[in-house]
């Protein structure tokens, strides 16, 4: 957990500084606002925008966890680049308390996101309070759980070697 906050130069740069995702899976557009434990995304939606749909006209619910997910990657990279720390890979464990209030995220608006880090253990197991707003609308929310492993490549050999011995 930091105590160092992103000044407005860092926000302003690119997502793709901040999160190992590569375009054109780098679902969030911009970093609004930092504290310690906490980040605001923004992200609009686009005829371009991974997961759009023509028929909705916009982009699925269901892709509210990633925007959750991503935003979540992004607090990890600035914390580490305050740090002077390399930018690490996460996992996607789970969420609770899932609650969609859209069915869609619709073309040509923006939506605000809000994840606030709840918990988080050495071993790098942590909970994140995470809000999804339309303007001033709360439209999606969920407790998302996430793992960051200090070394991701010595985790990810080992649960393939792992693997390997339970079959």
């Amino acid at each position: 957990m930091s105590t160092l906050t992103a000044d407005a130069a860092m926000l302003a740069q690119d997502v793709s500084h901040f999160i190992p995702h590569r375009a054109p899976m780098i679902l969030i557009d911009k970093l609004l606002g930092h504290t310690p434990d906490s980040l605001t995304t923004e992200t609009y939606i686009s005829s371009n925008s991974a997961y759009f749909d023509c028929q909705l006209n916009g982009v699925p619910n269901y892709v509210a966890i990633e925007y959750m997910a991503q935003s979540i990657a992004a607090l990890a990279g600035i914390e580490a680049l305050l740090h002077h720390e390399d930018i690490r890979v996460g996992f996607l464990l789970g969420s609770r308390k899932l609650h969609m209030h859209i069915d869609t995220f619709i073309l040509g608006q923006s939506y605000r996101t809000q994840v606030t880090r709840l918990y988080q253990e050495e071993s790098g197991l942590a909970v994140f309070d995470c809000h999804i707003y339309h303007q001033h609308t709360l439209v999606a929310q969920a407790n998302v759980n996430v793992f960051q492993p200090k070394d991701t490549q010595a985790y990810i050999d080992e649960s393939q070697t792992t693997a390997k011995h339970d079959q």
